[in-house]
Order: structure tokens, then C-alpha cells, then sequence
């Protein structure tokens, strides 16, 4: 059996904007600042579910986002601090992302909304759709 190690990953911080320092009114605020965007809950609740992923399983789970569009969020999310990218140094180039402790903790307390958003899917009689 072999097994391989990431001690040859190379971390590659993404450029892209820096992340919003406040001032903040409050820390609901804080926490909206870092999950707006129609995709980062969703790419959180995707890297959750999954663990690590790659760019084009993060998109299969995504059904509807442009590459432009997750490229974008994916490196504001790393600026957040909320998951990391590794990029392996292979041909083809292989790049997996993974979420940071405050990425979990963020996605903990997405939680609760979840429940609230499937509820309310049930209310509605909403579709729901599936990747």
C-alpha cells in the first residue's frame, strides 16, 4: 500500500481583494461581510459535506456557478481566511481547497439558517436542486 504526503503542496495565497476590516455594526454585520455572495455558503456547506475538494468537484456540487464566478469566490474566501488552497506540484496542475477551523466554525453557525431555509422549502413546496 502507498501512500503520498502533502509535505510537497505548495500554499498559494490568492490574490484578490482584501477582506472588509469594518467598522462593523454589529457582529451579524461581521458575519454577512464574509458569506455574501450568492456561492461561499454554498461552497461552504460543499467543502463540509466533502472535505477536501478539487476546483472541478467544487463545481459539479455547484450547479449554475461560472467559473469566473466560483475563481472569484474561492479567492475572496481564502483572503477571509475561510479555506485554504493547496496547489500540488504536478502536471496537470492539481489544486485542492480545504475549509480553516474559522471556516468550520462559520459553517457551524450557517447551520441554524439551514434548518430555517428547509423549513421554509417545506412551507413553500419549493423545488430543491440536486447536483
Amino acid at each position: 500500500m502507498t501512500t503520498t504526503t502533502r509535505t510537497a503542496a505548495v500554499r498559494e495565497r490568492a490574490e484578490g481583494p482584501p477582506p472588509r476590516r469594518g467598522p462593523y455594526v454589529c457582529g451579524l454585520d461581521a458575519a454577512m461581510d464574509v458569506v455574501s455572495g450568492k456561492w461561499k455558503s454554498l461552497v461552504l456547506w460543499e467543502l463540509a459535506a466533502h472535505g477536501v475538494r478539487r476546483y472541478a468537484e467544487l463545481k459539479r456540487g455547484l450547479p449554475g456557478v461560472s467559473d469566473k464566478v466560483l475563481a472569484q469566490q474561492l479567492r475572496e474566501m481564502e483572503a477571509d481566511g475561510l479555506l485554504v488552497r493547496e496547489v500540488f506540484p504536478e502536471v496537470p496542475p492539481h489544486v485542492e481547497y480545504s475549509l480553516t477551523e474559522h471556516g468550520r466554525a462559520l459553517n457551524t453557525a450557517l447551520e441554524s439558517l439551514g434548518a430555517w431555509g428547509s423549513e421554509r422549502i417545506a412551507r413553500l413546496g419549493a423545488a430543491v436542486v440536486e447536483p
